[in-house]
């Protein structure tokens, strides 16, 4: 019972307004890779989504938006948080998902088990919603690629070991491939597949 008073809770006061301003930030994190944007709005998501990615799952999710969980989202309230909030489609199958999330430290699959697009349509890949530690300690990597103007550093913990392999892998595909953003609580970070990863 508690679970699902969890899953009808919360969401945006103001759909349009909030929304508006959540994809204004994305779309400023994605035109400039690395910077840090905040989300300021209370939205009551439950664990383990954060503030940011739980705005990020009510902004870019609806009824056509096919959603993949990491299992420790999935088995939370959080699935039905989207669900409810959103009228996505919680799916098994990666490579059929829009949309995926993932929980600090987790263990980032390959590239190729998401959608990568296709070479006439490589828009039509999934967005990894990856969850970390902070922003604020952590590894440091330097970031290049377009709407960078000079390579810029940003640290990051709770990214898994693998994740600069993975990221290789992922830009090996370029035009097609992954975008990725990282949050972390109320921060988002967001790399598109066009940035540089050294």
């Amino acid at each position: 019972m508690a679970m699902q008073a969890q899953a009808l809770s919360g969401g945006f006061h103001e759909p349009v307004y909030d929304s508006q301003a959540v994809f204004r930030l994305l779309m400023d994190g994605m035109a400039r890779p690395g910077t840090v944007q905040t989300v300021s709005i209370d939205i009551g998501q439950p664990t383990p989504l954060g503030r940011a990615a739980g705005a990020i799952a009510l902004t870019l999710c609806d009824a056509d938006t096919p959603v993949w969980l990491q299992p420790a989202v999935a088995k939370s309230a959080a699935a039905e948080w989207i669900v409810f909030h959103t009228g996505a489609t919680i799916i098994a199958e990666k490579a059929e998902a829009r949309l995926a999330f993932l929980t600090a430290g987790s263990r980032p699959c390959s590239p190729g088990l998401f959608s990568a697009g296709t070479q006439e349509y490589p828009d039509r890949s999934t967005t990894l919603v990856i969850e970390v530690e902070s922003f604020t300690s952590g590894k440091t990597m330097t970031l290049s690629g377009p709407g960078i103007k000079t390579p810029l550093t940003a640290t990051v913990a709770g990214l898994p070991d693998i994740f600069l392999s993975f990221w290789a892998d992922n830009r090996g595909l370029f035009p097609r491939g992954v975008d990725v953003i990282l949050t972390a609580g109320d921060r988002l970070l967001c790399l598109p597949r066009t940035t540089t990863i050294a």
